[in-house]
């Protein structure tokens, strides 16, 4: 048998016969486990089976579970951990230790002579609980094991190191106001690290340190509650609260961790609202469009949120109707609007009763209410400077077409509805009426006609009228003023357009050859009707006839047949028509008529173009005559037009030239309204004096008199203005009137007079407003004036 199986026989009976002095004696085992403590270990060793074969393993003879030491060990020694013994090792230093696994070399080390274990770092069982190591006994000569690799764990036994800690602090919390005692506001939890199986070290215990007497916190479960009632925001909204944690139950020796807890108060709807004023004043200008603000009033809440939310609105007032009052949301204030045009001279003041309301209620604390509040507020409406103001907002008139020109067919009215109520100037706005077709008097508002009226070319007429205050050009109220121009029967009835009729040579009696249609530019209410006759001078015609159909046409029928176009190739048929209004109008059209050569089945072949020819004899020498007489009248014709033309001439030159306004000098000085022989003024008050022609009597006018008569439906009264506008009309269409301007001088104003001059071409160099007082120190002639321009001393009192 070798050493080796001899070894392993002696250390199996060994083994045997330790387990069986162990059990009959309860002595030590051979091989121990002792720690820092020099407790036994709990675990004993086990003994393997001996075996009498040859070649059976031997089974290790020692086995240890785990060993126990203690975290933060602070000595300078290293900490003895245990000691591995093996039943084999005699002491002789032949067999060596070996450790391995987690720690080993770094955190633990053994003896490999007496298998001694010492940690040589400072545990903690915070960072690691336990150690997972393996031990194994070798023969130190060879390095061979003697037996298996064992496990082996080293726990780390805690101590009561670590304080308690809010992980997630600070805190943030909220609790509705006046929220009754115990009202659960957050719930607390401190960690502890420290090992909660072992002792009091993780058992942890909450307490306030600082937020009393607020808020109280529960011992056990750390929830915060509140403690005292009735707390307001509006009071006090921020709470600062400290908790502090202890483990070991609070024991003496314990250790503790503190947390900051801020707790908000969240608001209710406990606080009604409430104006600042009881009354409010305001105002407005009367010219604010619809739509605008007048003001803002707010009623104050303490609360915020939509508790704070407010609706304003008018419960009472004269201006209810007027005004409007909305919310605006943003700032919770209410906006005063316009709602109706305003106007100071109808009413100067209004008074609003406002009511803001809480929106959002709370019915726990209906008691605190009513959650809301009323003020006046006055409303003063400012006068403005506006435009005058017509009477009626639009004008309807209707005006007969024929009417004369300068008959007052409607007069507007306008007025300054302010104070100061200045006068009125009327006028027409000059783009609704290009055709200048009327007139307004400028101060009685009567507008008249000023050209004929003619409904076919014109039917209806939109002119806007304007009036502006005296004192104040600027303001210009308008009007519009539609104008219906009605039909009168003015126009005659024609042809529809030219008709040119044909007749077959072998036409009988009776043929029907044409059917003609009249129109008329006028419009009767009854509707157009036409009557149709041959004119006098054909109602005898022996070739055709008319026959009137009663229905606005006519027919052309022949009175005989066997026409020839060599007798007389075309016929001239007049044909009187005319209407069925009052007066009765007609006109005389014709009708070309020619004889043709048609077929058996009477369509056109041909038709001769000329109504006659010239005879055959006529001679040169007469065709020679008739060019010469022809020659003779155009120059006649020539000599005339040149004559006339030297005629006018000296009306055209004058002593300068470059001149672009020519003068007319009659070489005397008139006397104004004290000159009777320059001009008759009683033509002017008197139109039916203008049918006589008046000329001076110390001279001969250059110039052919305008004053031809205009006739005129006379009404009876004096119309100047329709008398003028009637010659202003004249001028215009007059194509012998001069067009250029005529100069007269009076010699009342300029150098040497007493006026001196009267010319505004100075005045536009200053924008001062001219002083016109003067004008009473010029004597009577300048009375109309002065009483015009200049200041009264009643104008001077209102001022």
């Amino acid at each position: 048998m070798s050493d080796k199986h001899l070894l392993k026989s002696r250390l199996c009976l060994c083994l045997i016969i330790l387990a069986h002095l162990q059990h009959a004696t309860a002595e030590e085992p051979t091989l121990q486990t002792r720690g820092e403590n020099e407790k036994q270990s709990d675990e004993t060793l086990l003994q393997s089976d001996e075996t009498l074969e040859h070649h059976q393993r031997v089974k290790r003879g020692w086995v240890w579970n785990q060993f126990f030491v203690l975290e933060e060990y602070t000595g300078s020694e290293p900490l003895y951990v245990g000691k591995l013994h093996s039943d084999m090792d005699r002491g002789d230093g032949s067999i060596k230790y070996i450790l391995s696994g987690e720690g080993a070399g770094t955190m633990f080390t053994i003896d490999d002579n007496t298998g001694d274990i010492h940690a040589i770092q400072r545990l903690d069982r915070e960072v690691k609980a336990q150690y997972i190591l393996r031990a194994q006994a070798l023969q130190r000569r060879t390095g061979m094991p003697l037996e298996p690799e064992s496990e082996f764990i080293v726990k780390i036994q805690d101590i009561n190191d670590n304080e308690p800690q809010f992980l997630d602090g600070p805190y943030t919390a909220s609790v509705p106001e006046m929220s009754v005692i115990g009202t659960s506001v957050l719930q607390l939890t401190a960690t502890d690290a420290d090992d909660p199986t072992y002792g009091n070290s993780a058992r942890v215990v909450y307490s306030i340190l600082h937020g009393q007497p607020y808020f109280s916190v529960e011992p056990r479960t750390g929830i915060i509650r509140v403690t005292l009632p009735n707390m307001d925001r509006e009071a006090k909204e921020h709470y600062e609260v400290i908790i502090q944690a202890k483990d070991m139950a609070g024991q003496l020796g314990s250790l503790a961790g503190t947390t900051t807890v801020n707790i908000t108060l969240s608001d209710v709807n406990d606080n009604p609202p409430k104006f600042a004023q009881k009354l409010y004043q305001m105002s407005v200008p009367e010219s604010s469009p619809v739509g605008s603000i007048v003001g803002r009033v707010r009623a104050k809440d303490l609360d915020e949120g939509i508790n704070a939310e407010m609706r304003y609105t008018i419960i009472d007032g004269d201006g209810r109707d007027t005004f409007d009052i909305s919310t605006d949301p943003t700032n919770q204030v209410g906006i005063i609007t316009i709602r109706k045009p305003l106007d100071f001279e109808g009413k100067k003041s209004y008074t609003l009763k406002v009511e803001g309301a809480n929106t959002q209620l709370d019915h726990r604390f209906l008691r605190m209410g009513p959650f809301s509040d009323v003020t006046i507020i006055h409303i003063s409406v400012e006068d403005v400077d506006e435009p005058p103001q017509f009477d009626s907002k639009f004008y309807y008139v209707e005006v007969p077409e024929d009417v004369a020109i300068g008959t007052i067919f409607q007069t507007v009215s306008a007025k300054d509805l302010d104070v100061s109520n200045n006068s009125v100037r009327y006028s027409i706005e000059r783009n609704s009426d290009p055709g200048r077709y009327f007139y307004i008097d400028i101060t009685s508002g009567a507008l008249m006609t000023a050209r004929p009226l003619d409904r076919e070319e014109v039917s209806w007429h939109n002119i806007t009228v304007m009036a502006m205050e005296m004192n104040n050009p600027t303001q210009i109220g308008s009007v519009s003023v539609t104008v219906k121009v009605i039909d009168v029967n003015d126009n005659p009835p024609e042809l529809e357009k030219y008709y040119e009729a044909f007749v077959c040579e072998n036409t009988k009696a009776g043929q029907l050859i044409q059917t003609v249609t009249a129109v008329d530019l006028d419009d009767p209410l009854g509707g157009q009707h036409f009557y149709y006759s041959l004119a006098p001078e054909a109602a005898n015609n022996p070739n055709f006839t008319l026959r009137d159909n009663q229905d606005n046409t006519a027919w052309i029928v022949t009175r005989r047949g066997g026409f020839s176009q060599q007798q007389w190739s075309i016929y001239y048929l007049p044909i009187l028509i005319s209407d069925g209004e009052q007066p009765v109008h007609s006109s005389t059209s014709t009708l070309t008529i020619r004889v043709c050569s048609c077929d058996t089945e009477g369509n056109v072949m041909s038709c001769t173009a000329e109504a006659y020819t010239l005879p055959v004899s006529l001679s040169r020498g007469a065709l020679i005559a008739i060019l010469a007489c022809i020659f003779v009248l155009l120059v006649m014709i020539l000599l005339i037009l040149s004559l006339r033309s030297q005629r006018k001439k000296p009306y055209l030159t004058d002593a300068e030239e470059n001149v672009h306004e020519n003068i007319v000098r009659y070489d005397d000085e008139g006397g104004g309204e004290q000159d009777t022989e320059a001009f008759d003024i009683a033509a002017m008050w008197n139109p039916r004096e203008s049918q006589v022609v008046k000329f001076r009597q110390d001279m001969v006018p250059e110039i052919e008199s305008l004053s031809r008569y205009v006739p005129q439906n006379y009404m009876g009264d004096s119309n100047v203005h329709g008398y003028v506008l009637a010659k202003l009309y004249e001028a215009d269409v007059d194509p012998c009137a001069p067009p250029y301007d005529s100069l007269q001088t009076y010699a009342y104003e300029g150098e040497g007079s007493v006026a001196d001059s009267l010319s505004s071409l100075q005045s536009v160099t200053t924008n001062t407003d001219h002083d016109y007082d003067y004008l009473s120190d010029w004597g009577p002639r300048f009375k109309k004036l002065s009483d015009m321009y200049g200041v009264s001393e009643m104008d001077n009192a209102l001022w």
